[in-house]
Formats: structure tokens, sequence, C-alpha cells
């Protein structure tokens, strides 16, 4: 593994570090009135950060980047100083979907640039509170802000051009971790049309849990993941969703389990359904 701490960690270990002084712990929840359900009732001491103003940068042509490209360097760096995390600071993320959600993107996003120390708090909210962590509805403050210098993205990102050569190689995996419904084009809820890029194969994010909403054990996802995997290299590798944000819970998992980190597309099925590229469903292929 790449870094010196675990990916994740556990309600009971992120009890012990609340009173460790460079501890900064984010809310990364995202849906429908999440910074409203952030204000009623948060974990102590967390801040709160949105995946459409924070974590993206969100464009008018859907077509290029996909729903929700990185923001700039500059956007970043604005965001994690007013969040007052420094490169000394140990991060602990969450969200209210076991990670799957913004909370493992913001993860890939501190990695990319360079943090080490930063995790995702498995299970979520919803086991912090099974837990017992304290919860509370108080506005958090930042205390210091000390600017947070980002200059490049350097965990590996594949392109449009490269997703579509990609799915021409059998030298290549492209792993899509969308729901199988959405997958094999039965339904699409967010984007226009419904499929899969052509040569990708279906692993869904859901599938790296166990029955109870947590990472299954880094054994169990090496296991899982290298009958996949076989002898591919990470950089043939590439991973996506609906918009990028999702498949960074699969990273996760895959550095979890020790792998490298393979590709992300970041501009994913949303990107690559608005550019007249081969679509495949279940039924038929059509462009």
């Amino acid at each position: 593994m790449s870094q010196n701490i675990l990916p994740l960690i556990k309600v009971k270990e992120l009890l012990k570090l609340t009173q460790t002084k460079n501890l900064v712990i984010v809310d990364a929840s995202n849906g429908e009135n999440t910074k409203a359900n952030y204000k009623e009732r948060h974990l102590d001491g967390a801040l709160f950060v949105d995946l459409d103003m924070h974590l993206s940068d969100i464009k008018q042509d859907v077509s290029i980047g996909g729903r929700h490209p990185l923001p700039t360097n500059k956007q970043f760096s604005e965001t994690l100083t007013n969040l007052g995390i420094t490169e000394k600071s140990h991060v602990v993320v969450y969200d209210d979907k076991n990670g799957a959600n913004s909370a493992s993107r913001f993860w890939w996003m501190l990695r990319s640039v360079g943090h080490k120390k930063v995790q995702v708090l498995d299970g979520g909210f919803q086991e912090a509170v099974k837990k017992g962590f304290p919860i509370n509805s108080k506005v958090e403050k930042v205390n210091t802000k000390n600017v947070y210098t980002v200059t490049e993205w350097k965990l590996p990102q594949a392109h449009l051009d490269e997703v579509e050569t990609g799915s021409q190689n059998k030298n290549y995996i492209i792993i899509d971790v969308r729901e199988s419904d959405r997958y094999h084009g039965v339904n699409e809820p967010i984007d226009l049309i419904a499929g899969h890029i052509p040569g990708a194969i279906n692993v869904s994010f859901a599938s790296n849990l166990d029955v109870n909403g947590l990472f299954m054990s880094p054994q169990d996802l090496r296991a899982k993941y290298q009958s996949i995997f076989k002898n591919t290299h990470s950089d043939n590798i590439i991973v996506h969703c609906g918009s990028g944000v999702t498949a960074c819970h699969t990273l996760l998992a895959l550095d979890y389990a020790g792998f490298e980190i393979p590709k992300l597309y970041v501009g994913s099925w949303s990107e690559w359904s608005r550019n007249n590229k081969i679509i495949v469903t279940k039924n038929t292929n059509h462009q």
C-alpha cells in the first residue's frame, strides 16, 4: 500500500482520535437537503463540504468532463484552506451512504494532491450514530486558515479518448461500478441515455461492502479483485461510474486491499453518453 495509514478508519478508532490536535472531521454527505441535514445533526466537530460547490467545477455543457468534473487546483486549494486543513492535518471524512457518495471522492482528491493522512469513516454517519459517536447541531468554526497549496492531480486518470481506445483493447479492463440495471440499460435515473461503455464489466460498488454496510476485509477484497485483474497492470485498469464520484468508492476499496490505485475516469457515463460514442445495452448496441 502506498500510504502510511489505512484508507479506512473504524468508529472506535475515530473516537480515540477526537482529542488529537490536527484532526479535521468532514461531513461530505450529498443529496437532497444535505446542508439542512448537516445543520440539524452531524458528528461532533465535523465541518461540511458540498459535492457540487467544493468537490466539482460544474459546467453547463456536461459533455465536457461529465456532471462532476474536478475543480481547478485554485478552487480546491481554497476549499482546503477554508476547512482549516493543512499538510499536517489528519482528515477523516464521512457521508451518509457508507462512503459510497462524496466521502470517497474527497478522499481520492486529497490523496491525489499528495495529502497523506486522510481516511474515510467505515460505515459512515449511520455506523457512527450506532456506535455512540457524539452528535450535535452547532455551527462548527474553523480556528485557523493557512493556505493549502494545490499544484496538480497526482493519481492516475483516464480521459475520453483513452477510454474509447481501451474499450477496444483486450489488454484493458474498464470497470463500471454502477448498479446492474443502469449498466444493462434497463433504467437510467440521472443521465440522458441508458447503457454502458463497450467492453466494460460491471462490478457494483455495493459489492465492496458486507451485509452490515461495512467494507469487506482487505483479504476478501484482494481475492475478489485479483480474480478480475489477473495480471493486468494498474495502468490498463479504468474505473468509472455515472460522474466520477461513486467510482472512488471502488478505488478506495482497491487501495485498502493493497492494489495500486488504477485510473479514474472522472467524466464517466455522464460524459461518454453525451459524445455520440457506441453504447451497449442488455439487448442492443447503438450509437
